[in-house]
């Protein structure tokens, strides 16, 4: 091959006209330099073929380092892995070269227990001899660890004087030292035992407080959102490899015709696909961080009433005086397995004094700013001037929409239904759907949490099903940072920038699974762990 050979330069046809280019590179396409044993098989696949095995050539293990370098990643750590507190079993484990010098320093004189099989050991301290506690005792070799190191992991009895006295004959233990917040699992990452979503799904899992929460943390940590965004940078492997074999072979008779055709119809079907991911309106987050619920009304409606009773716990004063509510109450809350910021608010009204009218003002703001509203009005007088102000104001508006087509999801709540006449007609015929609930009785309260449900699921995604949400700020960046490059390659008609283009975006698809990430951004996600995780 001609390495000096000529260069399309207008555009990503086939027929694309040639001209001369001094500034040839060496067609090495961007790799390192190919062991003869892999270039063997590749004699007989056509060139984009070859390309892309060479592109996306694994390596003889499983799954590959990240790369990343672990402060101290030499030295043995340890830590207590179940959390504090008494409790009937508390675990202890290590992780680094010398985790079995030191379960047979605290075991002595047994030898290390089978590998993965829980051993009953009496513990000692390794310098004193003094019992510590019978516990259970395992070995795990590396690779085949929770970090990729020799680990080893003590089952004690949870009480603090065990806990203590085991960790304090580790710290005696020459090359061990306590581990920092994150650090067993920064170790897996590095090894190449988690990707950096599966660490953000195994952080999320540990805080997760609803049931959504742990069903998407599962989702992310088993590597859902992952494999997609490696089924992604296949596809742009792929694109890539047909728009290099155009430039360095785009006279050679061996060159199968359509390549560039066949990159530019899968990158479109790509940017479809990266579009409708952004096109979530930041569900995940709302999942993973809380939707943000508020609870609206005129003054005596039954605002704090219905607070409280959802949050199962009394967050506001409730008093027959309105206007009792004068700031915004915020508190976290589980509404029907989705995590809710549920804000209590001021009554609605106006002629009210100056403290009043402010927490009125504050009132105003957090309506705009919420995910979904409960506008609750009392049943039992529907006519009075507030009620209809409300009506006017919060609830046609939202009913009727904003002009982009984006309505305010609102559930219209008519409290105090215990004050209407038993087996009388609906007090509101007219209105737009709504539900009757009494917070006195708790009347209606399993089909307003149903309702709940549902509007939560479209506000923060459903994490049975559908694709894998975006829960972090970061996935949407670089997401869109893919998009934006991906755009580039469609309008330029250069096509040595077309394959930087290419080159831009997958690059930004493997930040999200921890390649080519700044140690500052790893910092700030693995903060999130506790020590001994």
């Amino acid at each position: 091959v001609n390495y000096c050979s000529q260069r399309p330069q207008s555009g990503l046809a086939s027929d694309a006209p040639i001209c001369p280019s001094s500034s040839r590179r060496p067609s090495t396409w961007g790799i390192s330099p190919v062991e003869p044993s892999i270039h063997l098989p590749l004699c007989h696949k056509s060139l984009p073929e070859a390309l892309i095995l060479l592109l996306s050539s694994p390596r003889p293990c499983t799954r590959q380092g990240s790369g990343v370098s672990v402060p101290g990643s030499g030295a043995t750590i340890f830590a207590l892995s179940s959390g504090h507190g008494r409790c009937g079993i508390a675990v202890i484990r290590t992780s680094g070269p010398a985790s079995g010098h030191a379960l047979r320093s605290l075991t002595a004189p047994r030898d290390l227990p089978p590998a993965r099989s829980a051993c009953l050991r009496l513990l000692s301290h390794p310098r004193s001899g003094e019992p510590l506690d019978r516990a259970l005792v395992l070995w795990f070799p590396g690779p085949q660890s929770f970090t990729g190191e020799d680990c080893a992991e003590f089952h004690v009895h949870g009480g603090p004087a065990v806990v203590s006295g085991v960790l304090q004959a580790l710290g005696c233990v020459p090359g061990l030292r306590p581990a920092e917040a994150g650090e067993f699992t920064r170790r897996a990452f590095a090894h190449g035992k988690l990707s950096l979503t599966e660490v953000e799904g195994l952080a999320d899992l540990i805080h997760a407080e609803t049931e959504a929460q742990r069903r998407q943390a599962l989702r992310q940590l088993d590597g859902e959102l992952g494999h997609l965004c490696h089924g992604w940078a296949r596809t742009l492997t792929k694109a890539l490899a047909h728009v290099e074999a155009y430039i360095d072979f785009g006279e050679d008779d061996n060159l199968e015709e359509g390549v560039l055709e066949q990159a530019n119809s899968e990158v479109r079907e790509l940017q479809l696909a990266l579009g409708a991911h952004l096109r979530d309106a930041r569900r995940g987050q709302r999942l993973r961080s809380g939707a943000h619920v508020v609870v609206a009304g005129p003054p005596n409606a039954g605002k704090s009433s219905l607070v409280n009773l959802l949050s199962r716990k009394p967050v506001s004063i409730v008093s027959p005086e309105p206007g009792t509510t004068r700031d915004v109450l915020e508190t976290p809350v589980d509404l029907a397995g989705f995590p809710a910021l549920l804000s209590d608010t001021a009554g609605l009204r106006e002629g009210a004094g100056p403290v009043e009218q402010e927490g009125v003002r504050r009132a105003r703001e957090r309506l705009e700013q919420a995910d979904l509203v409960l506008a609750v009005l009392d049943a039992s007088d529907l006519a009075s001037p507030s009620s209809c102000n409300f009506l006017d104001t919060v609830v046609a508006p939202a009913g009727a929409g904003s002009p982009n087509g984006n309505s305010q999801r609102l559930l219209l709540v008519l409290n105090k239904s215990d004050l209407l006449p038993p087996g009388g007609p609906d007090p509101s015929p007219n209105l737009r759907p709504h539900l009757l609930l009494s917070c006195l009785t708790g009347e209606g309260l399993d089909g307003l949490l149903e309702a709940l449900r549902k509007e939560l699921a479209q506000v923060c995604g459903d994490p049975s099903t559908g694709p894998p949400l975006l829960t972090r700020a970061r996935h949407q960046h670089h997401l869109q940072g893919c998009l934006d490059a991906l755009g580039h390659y469609t309008q330029t008609k250069d096509l040595a920038l077309a394959a930087e283009a290419l080159r831009l975006a997958r690059g930004h698809l493997a930040r999200i699974t921890g390649g080519g990430g700044t140690e500052e951004i790893l910092d700030i996600i693995f903060r999130d762990f506790c020590v001994g995780k």
